[in-house]
């Protein structure tokens, strides 16, 4: 499905890379000039300090979320790439000229439901079957495009509403760091004030606090990443779905309305070059 200049995004990631260069070429001089002592400090980090910061109860807690929900985003990513494939599976003519009558929706709806079955489902086959179905019954185009819309809300109201598991994974992540850092803050507070070994054991809990804190926020920042990238897809297909069943099939429907005479005029075309469905309904009026 071909796509004008207005309907293609905006290209992020060499935005994000010219960003990263602009950022770099400024704050590179600067950290060689003042930060550079301060940051190698976590490069002389012992083992064992990366253990503590890595290897928490929290952090493994944080883990096990944050895997998954990177395995429900990457089924749920490689399932928006299957759907697309829907549109080149010849669900509908794409030739020009091409017009379709109500007496053709149902044989073109047993064809979409054979492929349906073959390959799908797909989110574009069930719309364009709901649209062929209206039309069987309406005829007409109005009735087309509003069944067409109301599918369309229903399949984005589905995809949104099983984000639900996602979404709360993505809650969960800081949540559970801030749960490690409450505890480590608790354990430190008991010992306050106490010297020697005591506070030696103070600082290991303070310690425990931010390693939790920083843990999460990261997996965190990494997890809403995914999920506004899984959204974008989800509906960007959504919107094409309507979009190529606007093109192929709603501007493509055929309308025959007579006149008096019983002479034929245009597609969705009344006497004196009335659109069909444009004139007020008669009767009580």
């Amino acid at each position: 499905m071909p796509l004008t200049p207005s309907q293609r995004s905006t290209r992020e990631w060499p935005l994000l890379v010219l960003a990263v260069l602009l950022i770099g070429v400024i704050v590179f001089p600067l950290w060689q000039n003042y930060a550079q002592e301060q940051t190698d400090t976590w490069l002389t980090w012992p083992p064992e300090r990366w253990a503590k910061l890595l290897l928490g109860p929290e952090q493994i807690a944080c883990y096990v979320c944050f895997v998954w929900s990177a395995f429900i985003f990457l089924g749920r990513f490689f399932e928006t790439r299957r759907q697309r494939h829907a549109f080149s599976l010849g669900l509908l003519s794409t030739e020009e000229g091409t017009r379709i009558l109500p007496e053709d929706a149902r044989p073109l709806q047993r064809i979409v439901d054979q492929i349906n079955t073959q390959y799908g489902p797909f989110i574009l086959a069930n719309m364009i079957r709901a649209g062929l179905s209206k039309l069987a019954l309406s005829r007409s185009s109005l009735d087309v495009r509003e069944t067409l819309k109301t599918q369309a809300d229903v399949d984005l109201g589905r995809l949104i509403s099983s984000m639900a598991t996602m979404n709360y994974l993505a809650w969960a992540i800081p949540a559970i760091g801030f749960f490690g850092t409450v505890r480590g803050l608790a354990g430190s507070m008991t010992l306050a004030g106490q010297g020697g070994e005591q506070l030696r054991i103070a600082t290991e809990h303070l310690t425990i606090a931010f390693d939790c804190t920083l843990v999460a926020l990261g997996l965190s920042l990494i997890a809403m990443f995914m999920i506004h990238t899984l959204q974008r897809e989800e509906e960007s297909l959504v919107i094409d779905c309507q979009q190529f069943c606007l093109e192929h099939l709603v501007n493509r429907l055929y309308e025959p309305v007579l006149s008096a005479g019983g002479v034929g005029h245009g597609p969705g075309m009344l006497p004196g070059g009335m659109i069909a469905g444009s004139l007020p309904e008669r009767g009580g009026r």
